[in-house]
C-alpha cells in the first residue's frame, strides 16, 4: 500500500525530529524563527486538539485566510489530519468575495488575520443569515495563535488515526469559473499522495534539499507543489513572505539553496535584479517555472545569465501538476514537457473529442489519480468537466510532438493569466455590470512583458451617463482582489458579435491589444 502524504510527513517528523523543517526568512511576523520536524508535529497535534475542542469533525470545511506563516501551516495540516477539509483563501480577498467563498463552501470555522479585523467585521455585519453554517470566526496573529493552542495536549491530537480513505476530500481549492462564479475543486487524500509521489519521482526530491519558498501559500503551486513536496521529502523550507529580487538571489547563494520554484513574472524580475550577474547559483539543482507560459526570451536569458535551464511544467487547480520537462533530459524551449509518472495526457478535437495526430492543435485532456473528484456541490459542472471515460477537459489548447512533448497554444475559454493568477473575464464583467453608468462590458487579456497578460475592460456607457477610466478602476478595486482589477479601461460604442450575438473577443484582442 502506498504511504500517504500525511503518513510520510508524520514519519519524517519522528525520524528527523531535530532537523529544521521550516525557517521564516522574511521581515514579517515570525521572522527568524526555525521549526524542526519534531516541533512541527507537536504544534500540529496540539492544533488538532484545539480543533477537536471546537467541534471539528471529518468532512467539515475550515477556511483559512491567513498570511504565509506558522498558524496557516499548522491549521492546514491539522485540519487534513482530522479528516476535515482545508479551505485556503487569498488574504487579499475583499469582504464581498470572502463572503461568497464562506457561503458556497458552508464553512464551519473561519480563521482570519488579526490585522484585518476591520474588513472582516464589516463582512459579518448583517450577514449572519447568509452564513448559517459558520459557527465561529477566529482572528489570530503569530502570538495569538500560540496562546490559543498553548493549553491543549498534543497527545490528544496524536491519538487520532491519520485518514486512510484515498477518496475522502481533504483540500478545496477555488478555481475561477466560466460562468463568473468560482467553483471549489475537491482534492482528496489520494490526489495529494499521487501528485506528490509523481513530483518526487520526476524532480528527484532529496532529504538534503533546501527550498527557497517565495510563492503564495494559498494555492496549488505554493502549497502542494512546493511546501508539501519539501515536507514529504524531509527537506528544509525557507519561507520568504515578500518578494524582493535582489534579496531572493542573495538568499539562494548565501543559504546554499538547491530548489527554487516561481512564476515567469518572478523569473523576469530576477534577471533584472542589480546582483543578477554576480550571484553564484551553482548549488541550485532545480529551478522550475509554472502557472503561466514561460516566455522564450526569459528561458534563454536564464541560461545566459545564471547558467541554468529553467524547467517549465503545466498544472491546474483541479489536478496539481500534469506535465513537466525532464530533470535529466531535454528541457525544450516553449514546451511544458512530458506527462508526469501516472499521468495520461492527450490532444483531442475540441468539438468531436476524437484523438488528434501529432502536431495537430486541439484541446489538452488529462487523466490520472491526481485529478480532483469534482466541484463542490456542483454536479452539473463536474459532469461537464469530464468525459464518460474519466478524461478532464482542461479547456487549454495545445499540440503533442512525435516524441511526446506537449506545447500549449492558448486557451479555449478566454482565461486570462496575469502574474501566475487565473482570471476568468465573467468574474470581472459581473462586477462591471453593477456600475450604474455601464451598459455592457467585455474583459480581455492583452500581452504584457512583465505580467504575461494585463486585464483590459472594454466598456459601453449608458446613454446620458458619464464615467472616467479611473472611476471604473476604483469601482472594481473596491469589489475585486487586486489582480482581477482592470489595468486599463477603453470606452467603445459597440462590440463585434457573431450571428448568435456572442461578443467576438478574438477580434477585440486583435484591435485593442496591438502594440
Amino acid at each position: 500500500m502506498t504511504m500517504t502524504f500525511l503518513n510520510r510527513l508524520s514519519e519524517n517528523c519522528r525520524a528527523l525530529s531535530p532537523k529544521v523543517a521550516l525557517e521564516f526568512v522574511g521581515d514579517g511576523p515570525g521572522a527568524g524563527r526555525t521549526v524542526t520536524y519534531g516541533q512541527l508535529e507537536e504544534r500540529v497535534t496540539r492544533t488538532m486538539a484545539y480543533l477537536l475542542d471546537r467541534g471539528v469533525e471529518p468532512g467539515d470545511r475550515v477556511a483559512l485566510q491567513l498570511p504565509k506563516g506558522l498558524p496557516f501551516i499548522c491549521l492546514h495540516l491539522a485540519v487534513m489530519r482530522l479528516g476535515a477539509i482545508s479551505l485556503p483563501l487569498n488574504p487579499g480577498y475583499p469582504p464581498r468575495e470572502l463572503r461568497y467563498f464562506l457561503q458556497d463552501a458552508a464553512a464551519k470555522l473561519f480563521f482570519g488575520d488579526l490585522a484585518a479585523r476591520e474588513p472582516i467585521e464589516r463582512l459579518m455585519i448583517g450577514q449572519q443569515a447568509e452564513l448559517p453554517e459558520l459557527e465561529e470566526i477566529v482572528l489570530v496573529d503569530d502570538e495569538q495563535f500560540a496562546a490559543l493552542i498553548a493549553g491543549y495536549d498534543p497527545a490528544i491530537g496524536a491519538a487520532v488515526p491519520i485518514p486512510q480513505d484515498p477518496g475522502a476530500t481533504c483540500l478545496m481549492i477555488y478555481t475561477s469559473g466560466t460562468t463568473g462564479r468560482p467553483k471549489g475543486a475537491e482534492l482528496t487524500h489520494g490526489n495529494l499522495t499521487a501528485q506528490i509521489n509523481a513530483l518526487d519521482e520526476a524532480w528527484g526530491w532529496r532529504e538534503d534539499d533546501v527550498l527557497l519558498h517565495v510563492l503564495p501559500i494559498f494555492h496549488v503551486h505554493g502549497l502542494i507543489v512546493a511546501l508539501h513536496g519539501a515536507l514529504n521529502a524531509g527537506a528544509t523550507t525557507l519561507l520568504l513572505d515578500k518578494f524582493d529580487a535582489a534579496r531572493v538571489l542573495a538568499l539562494l547563494e548565501e543559504r546554499r539553496c538547491t530548489v527554487f520554484m516561481a512564476v515567469p513574472t518572478i523569473h523576469r524580475r530576477l534577471l533584472d535584479a542589480p546582483n543578477a550577474r554576480t550571484t553564484d547559483l551553482s548549488r541550485v539543482r532545480l529551478m522550475t517555472s509554472g502557472s503561466d507560459r514561460l516566455p522564450d526570451d526569459v528561458f534563454l536569458a536564464y541560461q545566459e545569465t545564471f547558467g541554468h535551464t529553467l524547467l517549465e511544467r503545466y498544472g491546474m487547480s483541479e489536478t496539481g501538476m500534469n506535465l513537466s520537462n525532464p530533470l535529466a533530459g531535454e528541457r525544450r524551449v516553449g514546451s511544458v514537457g512530458l506527462p508526469l509518472p501516472g499521468v495520461e495526457a492527450r490532444i483531442v478535437h475540441p468539438e468531436t473529442e476524437a484523438p488528434l495526430a501529432d502536431d495537430e492543435v486541439g484541446e489538452v485532456q488529462i487523466r490520472g489519480p491526481h485529478v480532483c473528484k469534482g466541484y463542490w456541490r456542483q454536479p452539473d459542472k463536474t459532469v461537464a468537466a469530464f468525459t464518460a471515460d474519466g478524461w478532464l477537459r482542461t479547456g487549454d489548447m495545445g499540440t503533442r510532438s512525435s516524441d511526446g512533448y506537449f506545447t500549449l497554444k492558448g486557451r479555449a475559454k478566454d482565461l486570462i493569466i496575469s502574474g501566475g493568477y487565473n482570471i476568468y473575464p465573467p468574474e470581472v464583467e459581473l462586477v462591471l455590470a453593477e456600475h450604474p453608468a455601464i451598459a455592457a462590458s467585455a474583459v480581455i487579456g492583452c500581452p504584457d512583458a512583465e505580467w504575461g497578460e494585463r486585464v483590459t475592460a472594454l466598456v459601453i456607457v449608458r446613454p446620458d451617463a458619464q464615467v472616467s477610466e479611473e472611476e471604473v478602476i476604483t469601482f472594481c478595486r473596491e469589489r475585486l482582489i487586486g489582480y482581477k482589477v482592470p489595468r486599463a479601461v477603453r470606452f467603445v460604442d459597440e462590440f463585434p458579435r457573431n450571428a448568435l450575438g456572442k461578443v467576438q473577443k478574438a477580434q477585440l484582442r486583435a484591435e485593442f491589444c496591438a502594440g
